[in-house]
């Protein structure tokens, strides 16, 4: 079920009316997309964050609008790194019953065999590419990583596909690997330099 969020209608456009709704609480959005004519609104800050923050980037969100409804997802938005505030949202509305191409966080699940043991969890993929219609779009894709060794890996092949959507990835991309760990030849390097000052002490001697 989608969640709620008000909106409200933005017709003046100009650097002051932008200015003061920023300083209302409100972010500058614009909705586009699947059969409709671009609008300009305003939404909550805190409640937009919110929204993102509880249900996932990837989120149906039914934005209302003064009596109307749309079904958008959040993509894209701008923030003003100096005040890490919101400042701009574009909200893209989308077609329930069309599959759409999008990326899903991928969560590793558990502590492997292989990390207690000393190995080196390396996770070169955080996302996954997925292909569903917008309510079958997971929140994110659990990997469990109990079982694994030193060595072992898992490649996108061996995640199972979803029954309501589908994995885009190369199956032959790695989610996560425990590497073998480095190690660290201190004791040779200090058995190497005790064998080598005898020798250099005895090259003082002779040229004395």
């Amino acid at each position: 079920m989608a969640v709620v969020l008000q909106a409200n209608n933005r017709e003046d456009l100009t650097k002051s009316k932008t200015k003061e709704v920023r300083l209302a609480g409100g972010v500058p959005a614009v909705i586009y997309g699947y059969n409709v004519q671009p609008k300009t609104v305003a939404v909550d800050s805190i409640e937009l964050l919110k929204t993102v923050r509880d249900e996932g980037k990837n989120a149906i969100i039914s934005l209302k609008v003064d009596g109307e409804t749309f079904q958008v997802m959040l993509h894209e938005y701008q923030i003003d790194p100096l005040k890490d505030e919101l400042v701009h949202a574009d909200f893209y509305v989308v077609n329930m019953s069309e599959e759409m191409d999008v990326e899903v966080p991928l969560v590793l699940e558990g502590e492997a065999k292989g990390v207690k043991e000393g190995g080196v969890l390396q996770q070169p993929l955080y996302e996954l590419g997925v292909r569903a219609k917008p309510n079958d779009i997971p929140e994110q894709i659990t990997v469990d990583i109990s079982e694994l060794e030193v060595g072992d890996s898992i490649l996108v092949s061996d995640l199972k596909d979803g029954k309501n959507y589908e994995i885009l990835e190369d199956e032959a991309t790695t989610i996560v690997t425990i590497l073998v760990p480095d190690k660290e030849p201190v004791e040779e390097t200090e058995e190497a330099e005790e064998q080598a000052e005898p020798e250099v002490m005895n090259e003082k001697e002779s040229e004395e």
